[in-house]
């Protein structure tokens, strides 16, 4: 990959990722100041409510009160989706890959940033008509980049592919060419 390529690729995360977690935290802070200690407010009565909620725990609230083991896998996934950006080629067809490991990694970085700044996450979004648990932008970045990550990788990419996910033929390409140096 040429240098232009890897700064493009690098931009591109950087800017992707402050934009979300920048929206996460906007959000958020607008909750806390407008709803805090406050009624819900309907957007569609009976269906879909801003309700403010502390989350102390992790995805539907598991994990409750253990903040430094879940801050500790938030950076790791980080980490990880780092090294994956990184690896992955920035080829026209990689690039769906790329924005969904830049989605999660914005979401693991804001509410890892309330689990450190408070001890837990502001949950705002309650879809009431189903009960589901509250959540955030930084949810929704976490599971949307994840749902298509799973539909790209049984339907698009194939073994092939140039990712760093599917590793083994890169793997056994560089025991080949190991094996042509040493001989």
């Amino acid at each position: 990959m040429n240098k232009r390529s890897i700064v493009i690729r690098n931009i591109f995360c950087l800017v992707t990722v402050a934009a979300l977690v920048a929206l996460d935290q906007l959000t958020k802070a607008a909750v806390v100041a407008k709803l805090k200690g406050k009624a819900d407010f309907a957007i569609i009565k009976g269906v879909l409510e801003l309700q403010y909620a502390e989350n102390r725990g992790a995805a539907f609230g598991i994990f409750q009160n253990r903040q430094l083991p879940i801050t500790i896998l938030s950076l790791l996934i980080a980490g990880g989706l780092l090294f994956l950006f990184e690896t992955t080629p920035y080829k026209k067809r990689m690039r769906p890959a790329l924005v969904c490991y830049a989605l999660i990694m914005a979401g693991a970085i804001g509410n890892m940033i309330d689990r450190i700044k408070q001890s837990y996450v502001v949950d705002f979004i309650y879809f009431k008509i189903i009960n589901f648990p509250n959540f955030n932008v930084a949810d929704i970045c976490v599971t949307c980049g994840c749902a298509v990550l799973i539909v790209l990788f049984m339907f698009y990419y194939k073994e092939d592919d140039e990712l760093t996910v599917f590793s083994k033929k890169k793997a056994e390409a560089t025991v080949k060419d190991t094996d042509k140096e040493e001989s």
